[in-house]
């Protein structure tokens, strides 16, 4: 399969980023007059900014006007949402394009993703104070720098060969959590090693010693008012796990996504490595048990798990390894028997049959996953109903993601945004309620979060930086979605996550407002 290219220009056209990992986003007490300072490679150079008192990640903005003024220097991708999508196309091999950006059908649910989000409409609120703002939020007892997750996406070597250790290392330069995909071409220990790169980057993962309240997200039209605490489900801290021949935990926060095998040795020896490595939270995949009707993928003959590329999980796991040796060698083999390596195409197909056996698994079968996982969170990612969302907050898992994968599964689906409202209204008091499908600007991530959701997964935005240039491209497109992020809270009238409420919505329906960023 033919490679992407791995960047539009020189090295030196690259935006500096370095200022914007999450250890200069941390509160610190700043003598008068509070400065923001520029490490470029040619420059020093200090812009004093009034009324601020720690280093944003809006300031990413500011950066990228004082290259482009200074030293000519341009983006190294778009800043247009609209156009980073064709930027893409131009720069990635056919096949890997399409795989990310095709949905399922006719991509009915993928275009009804955007227009969700077109017709929900802010309300700006004016001369209120949004200064210092403070992006944080609270998810299971842990501080996070941002509301803003990595979606766990599959076969990233498919986009650019930085694949997952490219786009994790993005993420750990801005202290933004990675979920790790059960798909990966990469396996879980080499990633773990790719976050430990970036320690010099940015500060250990947040602890859930922090007494930070999370603000409410109760509404207010006191804009001098200090918003009322609320409380997310908290889990207690476990004892340190011996980590004999595994990974050492990450010291930056990562989650681990689930595509539920249907072996439980598997499972549970997947499960063993992710909590050997430090991840955070589990996140369950409900709406993939099988493969959609992917046109994009089905004419160009595009499966890429069928070849061994998105199945290193599987393919690195001793367990998955011992029971591919027992079916696939030869009767009374003993020295020599069958190894993954042998025979990829029938590794592979033995793999898929597992993760995306057709047979989904039923609601009583998380109690199993809930003793091999033990008292660390879990998440069902893939809730669309109501009355879903009511039967998770009775099995007994922390939270859920409000979610139709993006389009790329059910053709058809509700659009994810459609039905948010509705389901915090539901179960919101008892499940920490995420949110991913259709994200594209700073923007949505806030619209979002004022329709309840307590946090928002963004994927094939950063998919495509990571496609035009490799991690650079990954990290320029993550650190300009969070810069939008916190330049438009400030617009809205808001200085904290937690001031983000309905009233600050207007839902209109204009016939013509079709337009989107797919």
């Amino acid at each position: 399969m033919d490679r992407p290219r791995t960047s539009n220009g020189d090295e030196a056209d690259k935006p500096n980023l370095n200022n914007l990992n999450a250890n200069n986003i941390k509160d610190e007490k700043m003598p008068p007059p509070p400065t923001i300072t520029y490490n470029n490679s040619n420059n020093n150079t200090t812009a004093a900014v009034a009324n601020i008192n720690k280093v944003s990640y809006g300031q990413y903005q500011l950066d990228i006007y004082f290259q482009a003024l200074t030293a000519g220097k341009k983006p190294i991708t778009t800043t247009d949402p609209n156009k980073l999508e064709q930027q893409a196309r131009e720069a990635m091999s056919p096949q890997g394009f399409n795989y990310v950006f095709g949905g399922a059908g006719e991509q009915a649910t993928m275009h009804a993703n955007r227009l969700a989000f077109r017709q929900w409409k802010v309300i700006p609120r004016m001369l209120r104070d949004t200064l210092p703002r403070n992006l944080s939020v609270k998810l299971f007892g842990k501080t996070y720098d941002s509301p803003i997750l990595m979606a766990p996406i599959g076969v990233q070597s498919a986009y650019h060969p930085d694949a997952e250790t490219g786009v994790a290392k993005a993420c750990a330069a801005l202290g933004v959590p990675f979920i790790h995909s059960t798909a990966s071409s990469t396996p879980l220990e080499e990633i773990v090693a790719a976050l430990e790169e970036e320690t010099d980057l940015s500060p250990s993962s947040p602890s859930p010693e922090e007494t930070e309240e999370e603000p409410s997200s109760q509404a207010t039209d006191d804009p001098t008012a200090a918003p009322a605490p609320s409380v997310d489900k908290a889990h207690q801290e476990e004892p340190e796990e011996d980590h004999p021949g595994g990974a050492k935990p990450s010291s930056h926060s990562h989650w681990f996504q689930l595509y539920w095998p249907v072996d439980d040795d598997i499972t549970a020896s997947l499960l063993s490595r992710a909590r050997v490595a430090g991840c955070d939270v589990l996140v369950v995949t409900l709406d993939t048990f099988t493969m959609a009707w992917r046109p994009l993928d089905l004419d160009t003959g595009f499966l890429p798990f069928a070849v061994g590329e998105g199945n290193a999980l599987g393919f690195s796991d001793s367990v998955f390894r011992q029971k591919f040796s027992d079916r696939f060698s030869p009767p009374g083999a003993t020295e020599n028997p069958a190894q993954v390596e042998d025979n990829v195409i029938a590794a592979s197909r033995y793999w898929t049959g597992e993760v995306f056996s057709g047979h989904a698994h039923k609601w009583e079968d998380l109690a199993a996953l809930r003793k091999l996982w033990g008292d660390r969170p879990i998440v069902l990612k893939g809730v669309l109903s109501v009355e879903d969302a009511v039967i998770a907050a009775r099995s007994g898992v922390d939270g859920i993601i409000v979610s139709n994968h993006g389009g790329r599964q059910l053709d058809g689906a509700v659009p994810a945004l459609e039905m948010l409202p509705e389901i915090v209204d539901a179960v919101g008091d008892r499940l920490t309620v995420m949110f991913d499908s259709g994200v594209r600007t700073g923007v949505d991530v806030l619209k979002a979060l004022a329709l309840g959701a307590k946090a928002v997964l963004v994927g094939r935005p950063v998919i495509y930086g990571l496609g035009i240039a490799g991690t650079e491209g990954a990290k320029h497109v993550l650190a300009s979605l969070l810069a939008d992020v916190d330049q438009s809270m400030g617009l809205m009238g808001v200085q904290t996550i937690g001031e983000l409420n309905r009233s600050m919505l207007r839902k209109i329906s204009y016939g013509g407002d079709v337009k989107t960023s797919l």
